[in-house]
């Protein structure tokens, strides 16, 4: 009896789990995730399984990628919004890149125990009623009169009482991802599949990186959201320099190293992913 013959995507992802079955690869997963490696390179092997534009993609690019979120301790399921990993053209040439949600940078930040609470999320049509230019106080306490999204807030407070909101519309966050996403006019860019996510994340991203208490841990992965962004935007907006030059509430942005300590936001005890 003949063997069946295997599809081309069939065949892709075969060569795909061969590299990541090999030994030097695995033990690069288990030092990073410990007991929590096979769970995480088998949420791998279905990511890639199910999106025929990273079967297109080397073998090797994919889980370089994959181990930057695996350093950082995020998963990679899409439907838990940590982190994960999304190809754009380069020269026609399918590239992966990982990219964090803005639940992992919630979660990074808990990481560091300097944060009471910390939040992000949608604002409706109705819900906004003052921003206060001057103290940068924003109202969202108005009733949602419909379900028109006008923009989008983060919130955190730290553990020594300072606090700090910000607000961005719908036409800023267009606007700033066009200008300074590589992925915004891709055609299979999250962008387009999960704006409101993408957009939570740029309000919490730039929220953390003016006022933000930021760990090591932090800083590489505002680096590596750094490295997927247009030259432009990396002229405009060096890590460094934005950490550490703003007015923070602070003396200046304070960079510690990460805790061990998880705690709450403002909805509650968040464990840890993994």
């Amino acid at each position: 009896m003949s063997e069946a013959i295997q599809t081309p995507q069939q065949n892709a992802v075969q060569r795909f789990r061969t590299v990541l079955e090999d030994p030097i690869v695995q033990e690069q997963f288990k030092n990073a995730l410990e007991e929590n490696a096979p769970l995480f390179v088998a949420s791998l092997i279905d990511v890639v399984s199910n999106d025929k534009v990273l079967q297109e993609c080397s073998p090797k690019d994919l889980i370089r990628e994959a181990f930057k979120a695996a350093t950082l301790k995020l998963p990679i399921n899409k439907g838990l919004g940590f982190a994960w990993i999304v190809p754009f053209r380069e020269k026609g040439v399918p590239k992966p890149q990982m990219q964090i949600g803005y639940k992992g940078y919630i979660q990074l930040a808990q990481r560091t125990a300097q944060y009471r609470y910390i939040n992000a999320d949608i604002v409706y049509e109705g819900e906004l009623k003052k921003a206060d230019k001057l103290t940068g106080e924003i109202n969202l306490n108005g009733e949602a009169t419909g379900d028109k999204v006008i923009g989008y807030f983060a919130h955190i407070e730290t553990t020594n009482g300072f606090r700090k909101t910000l607000y961005m519309t719908k036409a800023q966050i267009e606007s700033h991802a066009k200008r300074y996403s590589k992925s915004f006019s891709q055609g299979f860019s999250p962008w387009k599949t999960n704006f409101d996510e993408m957009a939570m994340k740029t309000v919490i991203n730039s929220l953390l990186k003016r006022y933000g208490i930021l760990s090591v841990e932090m800083l590489g992965a505002f680096q590596g959201d750094d490295d997927q962004r247009t030259p432009e935007a990396k002229a405009q907006d060096d890590i460094t320099n934005f950490a550490n030059s703003e007015s923070a509430g602070f003396s200046d942005a304070e960079i510690i190293e990460p805790a061990k300590k998880i705690e709450g936001t403002a909805n509650g005890k968040v464990k840890a992913p993994f």
